[in-house]
């Protein structure tokens, strides 16, 4: 370590105020911060000194994502795997089928290692693509700026690829984290500025300019042409919408958790619950996301409040729609709670997303508020706007919006509150 630290150190002079590479100072700065803490604390006795920081934030919240990652690389293989048709596989097209023959491996849905390896070659590439060119932006306005590169990124990085369809191409996952990390961060000012998440961001960019893309027939990495009659690559929550709950196997019922035949094509409770179903790379497995948030909360770096009142507004929203009477023309409307919960991305944004930091409200009763309002406008966009099936990404983005004001008013009551009773 002493002779790491003696190579990063010689030509720091270079990039230090009056050298002669000062312009690049971000980028050395960077190397240096990511293999060791930052150069720069704070050492003056009228500030309280923490053990924690931006980069250890950001690199726990990367650990919570692991479980995720790991479960996105698996499941995309094995999503594939279920409908390639055995006599298809030796002569599959694609540079990702050519890799699996040339290494040996098969697609064969009951082996984890070619599920992993098939997944990994599709969620890997979107990962590379997302790091070196949203890093090109972040490292751009850092120099343009003259300030450090910030550890916000290495999270934006990661929640980006893992919200995102298996088969979208590489040009479009450029575009989508350029224009998130470029007019979802940086015209605000940087980390610790923007108004939106910027993953989420560039995902609502993609959705709205390229629906074809990131809807539709785009969530199985399989080739029309080498997999089963009938395939149609729907996700759950369309069929949610055709079909109501009705179409999943056990239906809802008393049964609903002791469903699980990967093989039967059908979705359960159970094989929904642990993401063994077509989505988002990342997003499948309420399980994986239950694991994160464990690790991002018992770490500190999440709000609780957020995501308790997510749940509570999830709850209170769908088991009232759920006593209504669902007509022929709204499927959605009697879907119980608890089903929510397991489709879409509703796991993974409530951990993820909806807790960003500098996206989500201050006030401890705001964080109830803004947390319980997503949950209400999820189920709400769910069951009665039939063009979004999915409604996270909106509803976490609107209520971006109004983080301030519901922190503005937060913060009046309590001035009221608090004058009222000085004054009695």
């Amino acid at each position: 370590m002493r002779l790491l630290r003696k190579i990063l150190d010689k030509p720091a002079v270079w990039f230090e105020e009056g050298g002669r590479l000062n312009r690049y100072y971000p980028l050395w700065e960077a190397v240096d911060t990511f293999l060791y803490t930052p150069g720069h604390v704070t050492r003056n006795a009228s500030h309280i000194r923490d053990a924690i920081d931006l980069k250890r934030i950001m690199v726990i919240v990367v650990i919570g994502l692991i479980p995720c990652t790991i479960m996105a690389m698996y499941n995309t293989g094995l999503q594939a795997n279920l409908v390639i048709k055995p006599e298809m596989a030796s002569q599959l097209p694609g540079w990702q089928n050519a890799v699996m023959r040339l290494i040996g491996l098969g697609h064969d849905a009951h082996s984890f290692l070619d599920n992993f390896v098939y997944g990994a070659l599709f969620f890997l590439p979107a990962y590379i693509v997302t790091l070196a060119v949203g890093g090109a932006w972040e490292t751009l306005f850092a120099i343009i700026r003259r300030h450090e590169i910030n550890e916000g990124f290495l999270v934006t990085s990661l929640l980006f690829p893992l919200i995102l369809p298996p088969t979208i191409p590489y040009w479009q996952i450029a575009l989508g984290i350029s224009f998130g990390v470029v007019i979802g961060k940086e015209i605000f000012g940087g980390v610790g500025m923007n108004v939106f998440n910027p993953a989420l961001v560039g995902r609502a960019f993609l959705f709205f300019a390229y629906p074809g893309q990131i809807s539709g027939n785009v969530w199985i990495a399989a080739p029309k042409s080498a997999v089963i009659d009938g395939f149609t690559g729907a996700t759950p929550l369309a069929l949610l919408k055709e079909e109501g709950v009705k179409g999943f196997a056990g239906g809802g019922g008393n049964n609903f958790l002791l469903t699980f035949d990967l093989f039967d094509g059908k979705f359960s409770w159970l094989e929904s619950f642990l993401g063994f179903i077509p989505g988002s790379m990342g997003e499948t497995s309420t399980l994986a996301c239950i694991i994160g948030a464990v690790i991002i909360l018992v770490a500190g770096v999440a709000s609780w409040r957020i995501i308790t009142g997510l749940v509570l507004g999830v709850i209170a929203t769908g088991a009232g729609f759920g006593l209504l009477n669902p007509s022929a023309t709204n499927s959605v409307l009697g879907t119980p709670f608890y089903w929510h919960f397991v489709l879409g991305g509703l796991a993974f944004g409530a951990v993820f997303m909806a807790t960003d930091p500098v996206s989500a409200t201050f006030t401890e009763r705001g964080k109830w508020i803004y947390g319980f309002l997503i949950g209400f406008f999820i189920i709400l966009i769910r069951t009665l706007n039939p063009a979004f099936p999915e409604s996270v990404m909106l509803a976490i983005l609107f209520m971006n919006v109004f983080a301030p004001l519901i922190d503005y008013f937060v913060l009046q009551s309590n001035i009221k509150r608090r004058a009222a009773r000085d004054a009695a």
